[in-house]
This record gives structure tokens, sequence and C-alpha cells, in this order.
């Protein structure tokens, strides 16, 4: 069906149901910027569009490509028992809906449960398209996707995108106020921009801090926004800091009741929040722009960084965003993002059970680290769940991931886990019935 007529049929039964979706979730410029119904069967001029040279995909440290034939290595996902591996059952925040996940993970082709790994920057143009064609499991969207745009142009458009294809796409944005406001920057949307954190907390204390997360989380729900980026859980008290002006600037525990207002507060109006950047980006360099490498003892996680990602995960934080910082005491050979050890650290030490997402592949830190080369298949090595990407990155992430599963490299049984976390995800918020 061609989009255009797609297009046409998001009625007004279409919005009502993503609105009572948005509802049901219980207590988240641009150089960020995918496949077909699951359904149906790949043609063959579709399938050579993911195919990637082996030269072009950038491996962890210990991985090297395997030569095992794709009928070696796959799982057969079709196949088999539809029972819930016993090694996931973790009782998490999202294990009620296990089950129903895993039988959907079941009946997808590969392509589409690599598509739900990917958290694409929202194109400017054929947004509905590139999401129908590669089922992406989210789009990222920057200060441009809103300009000069009203409320109502942005929801009829969000709404296309969400339901560009059978697994409704999940909808994110960096709302953390101060200097990143993507959506309350725009006057159309917004009668004034949020505060940062900073600001807030030292003219009105905490409950500022809260006055201000139900203004924003109902602002992103009734845009259709239902990830917010934020909030920054990092602790600089250095105004030198890349992340000062950004962080709330204030002791561990101080932040971590930041912390643990702003989930609550988001969540119960159903917007998913997110906490970065894992595991804490202390006094390092700006990563957009260059490789950023932190020499501090182990103990300084423990005894301060690590307390407000804590405080957000027992408080039920949806998400976990991990910094591409280089953590000397955790991993000195990769980014976090890219790190399995520092993945392992987060679900085991801290027991996160929720979503764990890399920060934007490609920003510099990564393209310098990798020599331009694709990180993607190390990113779902190291254990994430999804991939924050570019836009002009989603069909080389897709065909690397691809190729890693057919060689062998990654067992398809990493897929299915992640993709069953990110569709438990769906359903606790509603967009999955």
């Amino acid at each position: 069906m061609k989009t255009h007529t797609r297009t046409k049929l998001v009625s007004a039964l279409t919005v009502t149901a993503l609105l009572l979706s948005l509802a049901g979730c219980s207590s988240s410029d641009q150089k960020r910027e995918r496949s077909n119904d699951s359904s149906e069967t790949e043609s063959s001029a579709e399938s050579s569009a993911y195919s990637a040279p082996e030269s072009s995909v950038w491996y962890p440290s210990g991985y090297e490509p395997s030569r095992t034939s794709s009928a070696e290595s796959a799982s057969g996902t079709s196949s088999g028992s539809s029972a819930v591996p016993q090694e996931w059952l973790d009782n998490g925040i999202f294990s009620q809906y296990y089950e129903a996940a895993y039988g959907r993970v079941k009946t997808m082709t590969l392509e589409a449960k690599i598509g739900q790994m990917l958290f694409a920057a929202c194109p400017s143009e054929n947004a509905e398209e590139i999401a129908f064609k590669n089922l992406l499991g989210g789009y990222v969207m920057f200060g441009d996707n809103f300009k000069n745009k009203t409320k109502q142009q942005v929801t009829d458009e969000i709404t296309t995108y969400i339901y560009a294809s059978d697994i409704p796409m999940c909808i994110a944005v960096d709302e953390e106020g101060g200097t990143v406001t993507r959506v309350s920057g725009k006057k159309l949307l917004s009668d004034h921009e949020f505060q940062s954190p900073r600001d807030l907390y030292n003219s009105g204390g905490m409950i500022a801090i809260q006055s201000d997360a139900q203004e924003k989380a109902q602002l992103l729900k009734d845009l259709f926004i239902d990830v917010n980026l934020a909030p920054v859980c990092d602790i600089a008290v250095n105004y030198g800091d890349f992340m000062y002006s950004r962080s709330l600037g204030q002791d561990a525990q101080t932040t971590s009741d930041f912390v643990t207002t702003v989930t609550e507060i988001s969540q119960n109006k159903g917007v998913s929040v997110t906490l970065k950047h894992f595991p804490g980006y202390g006094s390092n360099s700006d990563t957009h722009t260059g490789i950023a490498v932190d020499y501090r003892d182990y103990s300084a996680f423990e005894t301060n960084d690590f307390l407000p990602f804590q405080a957000g995960i027992d408080a039920g934080a949806h998400c976990v965003l991990v910094s591409h910082n280089i953590v000397n005491c955790m991993d000195s050979e990769h980014p976090a993002s890219l790190s399995p050890a520092v993945i392992k650290i987060l679900r085991e030490s801290l027991g996160f059970t929720g979503i764990i997402m890399t920060d934007d592949l490609s920003m510099d830190a990564i393209s310098l680290f990798t020599g331009g080369q694709t990180p993607a298949v190390a990113a779902v090595l190291a254990g994430n769940d999804m991939m924050i990407v570019g836009s002009d990155m989603i069909e080389s992430s897709i065909a690397s991931v691809k190729a890693a599963v057919e060689d062998g490299t990654i067992s398809e049984s990493i897929i299915d886990h992640a993709v069953t976390r990110i569709l438990s995800w769906k359903y606790q918020k509603g967009l999955l019935r």
C-alpha cells in the first residue's frame, strides 16, 4: 500500500487509541537522526539492501567474525518452544508481559527484530516510509522536527510515525530544560522554555522540580511523545565540566532525590524516563566532538556516581542511556556504550531490568574510536537493547547486525532477548495489546 494512502487512513480512532496507550504507561541539533510488516516476506531486492561488506563493521576486542553458516548459527525463531527461556525470567519491571512479547518475537523476521532495536533520529523527509520499511523501534525527534509547527501539525505527524507499522513506535525527545529544550524552545508549542534543573533547584528547591516535572510530562504527553531522554543523573560540580549546565549541581543524595521525583512524576503521567549518562559523566570532555577517558577509581562510582542511577532504578525507571566515555576502572579498551563489562555492572550490580540504550552512535567519540566503521554489532554484543543512531545509519546498522547473526558472531537469542524486553516495554506502555 502506498504511503500517502496509508497516511490518510490515520483516523480519529487511531488518535484516540494513542491517547489511551499513553495514559496506560505505569509508574522516559540533529546529529542523531525500518523492516516491512513482520508478516511479509522480504524480496531479494530488499534483502540486498541489508548486505554490508565485512570491512565496514567494527568488532570489539576479543571478537572475531565467525565463519559459521547461517543454517548452523540461526536459531530459527519461528520454530521450537514458545516458552520464555528460564534464564530470562528476572522478575523485572516488564516481566508480566514477557510471555506475550516473546510469543510475538517468535513470529518476526530477523530484519524486523533488528529494526526494533533502533531508536533512529527522525528524518526530515519520508519519515513514515522509513519507519514502515524498517519496522523501527522508535524515533528520536530534534528541534528541526518541530520548527514552525503547531501542536496539531506535530501530533498529526507523530501519529503517522507511531502507527507506520504493526508494532507501534516509541517517540523520544531530549527535554532536559536549560540548554537542551527540543520542544519547549518552540514558541508554537510552549509559552516558555523549561529551566535547567540546576536553576530550578536553586530558585525553588524540590517543590520547583516537582512542578516542572508535572508540566514537562504533560506537554510531551499532549504531543504524543512518550519517552524523555532525561533526567540527567550526572554529578558535575565544577564550572568547567561539560555536564555542569545540564546537571542538578548538587551532591549525590540530593541528585538521587531529584531523579526519584522526576522518574515517578513523569512515568505516572505516561512518559518513560531515561536515566543518563551511565555510569556517570563526571568531569569528562564532550563526547559529541571527541574521545573522553575517565581515570577515576571504581570506588568513586560506588560512593557517588551510581547513587542517582540506583535511585531512578529503584523508582522504576524504564530506560538507562549509556555514555561513550571510556571508563578505565571498568573497561579500558571500549567506550562504555560498547562495553560488555559496563552493561554487566548496570544489570548485575545495580539490578536494572529495563531498556538499556546507547548514546547516539553517530557522535564523534564513536566514529573516531571505530575509524568510521559501523558500531552496531559491538553495541549488540555489549548487551544494549536499543541503539540511538542517525537516520543515515539505519540500513548499515541492520545490515551489519543481520550479517553477524547469520555468520554466528551474534547468537540470535541475544536479539530475541533484547526485543522481548522492548516489546514488553511497549505492552507496559499500552502501545501493544
